[in-house]
């Protein structure tokens, strides 16, 4: 009950009502909707309680899917797709807008829900990008939609699959928007056993079918398809079907080449300029790790703990004896004079206190040489800092990126 308690404190009673009374339940006991909304919570609460275990678990899976579109990234994912701007746009509270389009717009609540899925997996493992022509038109009549659709059956052997195509945008670098195109695609897989209980709590064997998604984004102002699929066959032959029956294009396979990131200036103590408007207090470089050249297969990673009296660099000077104050080089404290790389840094990002006071918010950066970084697992408003100041500092290249691309 932990889950629907929390969904029911944090959603206004006047949408609650609507959900309870337009969602078809036969089993919920009679609520006073006309209380005040302290004193209707808690009856509310011991009533869906009391609802038989079909109703709620519905309950508890509606809470599952409004909340999971209630933080940052899933009001973006909304906002993205949602078509009454002006009444989504005029409601208070995460849980009362997610709830609403829950509600009065399903297909798009949907269309949300598929746009998370593709941007909390992009740049991820199950991620890839093709370049391929720009200002192309995507398809959305029967006949194309059909033949893409077609393409998919007859790739994955399956006989069910559905597709959605819809407009949205993604905001970039310096608040700006790119307009994209997503394909959401859905296919239903090999029948698997798994253990359950019957009516009659007996254990026993069923058989499903698991349902498998994917999604591909086209934004024509670069001419660059990114698809999320399990593997990197499904997501290229997802791709080529794209381009031909959607685009109307040939494809030719062009992989987007990864975003690359440089350490070598945090070998000795580096300046990180911010702007002020960013409302950026300091920056501190809290790990690094380390490899001697010559010795791959070794780390050695230096940390400092919040209250160090010293920093990484001061750390690192007097541990393995790295001269902070040319490049890289170590003293006499060893015996020879190896040569050093960093491999990975970790570094907080902390802000100025916001107008109610407090304590700032910090961010936490992790780059590990040469592709990887944490961004993709922020929210797109951290992911800009991050990404406007990672370039600033020389640690991610801008060479091989085209648009708002590749990590």
């Amino acid at each position: 009950m932990t889950a629907i308690a929390s969904f029911l404190r944090k959603t206004p009673v006047t949408r609650l009502h609507d959900y309870f009374t337009g969602s078809g339940f036969t089993s919920l006991p009679p609520v006073d909707w006309t209380k005040p909304e302290a004193e209707l919570v808690e009856p509310l609460i011991k009533a869906v309680d009391d609802m038989d275990d079909r109703e709620k678990q519905r309950v508890v899976m509606n809470a599952s899917q409004v909340a999971a579109l209630a933080d940052e990234p899933g009001q973006n994912a909304l906002q993205n797709v949602v078509i009454n701007r002006q009444v989504f746009d005029t409601l208070e509270g995460a849980n009362n807008r997610s709830l609403w389009v829950f509600l009065n717009e399903p297909d798009q609540f949907r269309k949300a829900e598929e746009v998370r899925y593709n941007d909390e997996r992009r740049r991820g493992r199950s991620w890839s990008g093709f370049e391929v022509e720009k200002d192309r038109v995507v398809r959305r009549d029967a006949v194309s939609v059909a033949d893409f659709t077609k393409a998919i059956r007859e790739r994955f052997d399956t006989p069910h699959v559905h597709v959605d195509v819809f407009d949205r945008h993604r905001v970039i670098l310096d608040d700006q928007e790119c307009d994209l195109v997503q394909v959401a695609v859905y296919r239903e897989g090999r029948p698997e056993d798994m253990l359950g209980f019957d009516a009659n709590s007996t254990l026993s064997r069923r058989i499903v079918k698991p349902v498998f998604e994917a999604a591909l984004t086209y934004e024509a102002d670069t001419g660059v398809i990114e698809v999320v699929a399990n593997t990197i066959a499904d997501r290229r032959d997802l791709t080529a079907y794209m381009a031909r029956d959607l685009l109307g294009i040939d494809f030719e396979e062009k992989h987007i080449p990864l975003r690359e990131y440089h350490l070598g200036m945090l070998l000795k103590p580096f300046d990180f300029p911010t702007d002020v408007d960013d409302g950026i207090a300091d920056v501190t470089v809290k790990e690094l790790r380390l490899m001697e050249v010559g010795q791959p297969n070794e780390r050695i990673v230096l940390e400092t703990m919040s209250g160090a009296d010293r920093t990484v660099w001061e750390m690192a000077e007097e541990r393995i004896g790295l001269d902070i104050g040319s490049s890289g080089q170590v003293l006499s404290v060893a015996s020879e004079t190896p040569e050093w790389i960093v491999t990975r840094a970790r570094f907080t990002i902390k802000f100025q206190p916001g107008p109610s006071g407090g304590r700032g918010k910090s961010l936490t950066l992790t780059v590990t040489m040469p592709h990887g970084c944490n961004l993709k697992d922020m929210t797109p408003h951290e992911r800009l800092i991050g990404d406007k100041y990672l370039r600033r500092w020389g640690i991610l290249t801008d060479g091989s990126d085209i648009g708002d691309l590749i990590d």
